[in-house]
């Protein structure tokens, strides 16, 4: 019985504290007076209440249009976005701060993090890389922009891992045009990958699979254009055993070889 009153007891009285609750920040939000909003809108920030906080901003930014308040305000509303993980409204209005406040104490900040915000939006390499693309561009502005900031090998940093995503990326899709049995477009593929990326930590995959995608489109392709096909198998062998002359694929390499020139001969022959 004892116990029960007792739960009950605290029942209520958390009911009646979100009540009041509720009813304290409705107070704010009905309220005229706009430096009270934006201590409240402030507190509720600080207290990580950033649910609370965002409809104070949005409304503040329209009241404060034009004041000496408005940087503040603009700030914190970007903030808010931030902090609800709202990356993509957050970069834009974090790059649109500080085109509009360029001097002001946050505009370093604001620059930053509207590149760092397309950095947190860009997605793992598999899928479509606009974000990472608009993540390296922002960053490289800001390390252009700002040669004396203390986040530069911050942005290194990050730009190396955007590119690392980039170069995965286009080496598993010509990967992939192998897979699929598109020979000619697996090999223009890989040789862009090379042509990007030259000092690229997959050179010897790159260079056995453009092998293979090599014979292959030699193989199947019309009798005219086989005998050149595969003088490039043959040149697309050479590249790989002078980069990696101790290569783990080079058996199978040593095959591709010795049946590619097989068939030079019996073309030769048949001429």
């Amino acid at each position: 019985m004892l116990l029960n009153t007792i739960k009950n007891f605290i029942l209520a009285s958390a009911f009646i504290g979100i009540l009041s609750s509720c009813s304290e920040y409705q107070k704010v939000v009905k309220s005229p007076d706009m430096d009270y909003k934006f201590q409240k809108a402030v507190e509720y920030f600080n207290k990580g209440k950033f649910n609370k906080a965002y409809p104070l901003f949005d409304e503040l930014l329209t009241q404060f249009r034009g004041s000496s308040k408005a940087e503040e305000v603009y700030f914190y509303y970007c903030e808010t976005q931030y902090a609800l993980e709202d990356f993509i409204l957050a970069g834009y209005h974090y790059k649109n701060f500080y085109r509009t406040f360029p001097n002001s104490h946050h505009a370093d900040e604001a620059a930053y993090k509207a590149a760092y915000c397309h950095y947190l939006e860009s997605p793992k390499y598999s899928l479509d890389q606009a974000y990472t693309y608009k993540a390296l561009n922002d960053l490289q502005l800001y390390v252009n922009t700002h040669p004396n900031s203390t986040k530069i090998e911050e942005c290194n940093q990050i730009m190396d891992e955007l590119r690392h995503k980039l170069e995965k990326k286009s080496y598993e899709v010509a990967r992939q045009y192998y897979y699929m049995q598109l020979y000619q477009s697996a090999v223009t593929a890989f040789n862009t990958t090379l042509n990007d990326y030259p000092d690229t930590p997959y050179r010897e995959e790159i260079l056995f699979y453009r092998l293979l995608s090599a014979y292959e489109l030699a193989y199947k392709s019309i009798e005219d254009k086989k005998f050149q096909r595969y003088k490039e198998t043959i040149t697309a062998y050479n590249e790989l055993i002078d980069f990696f002359p101790e290569t783990e694929y080079r058996n199978r390499a040593e095959e591709v070889k010795k049946k590619t020139e097989e068939n030079i001969k019996e073309i030769k022959l048949n001429k």
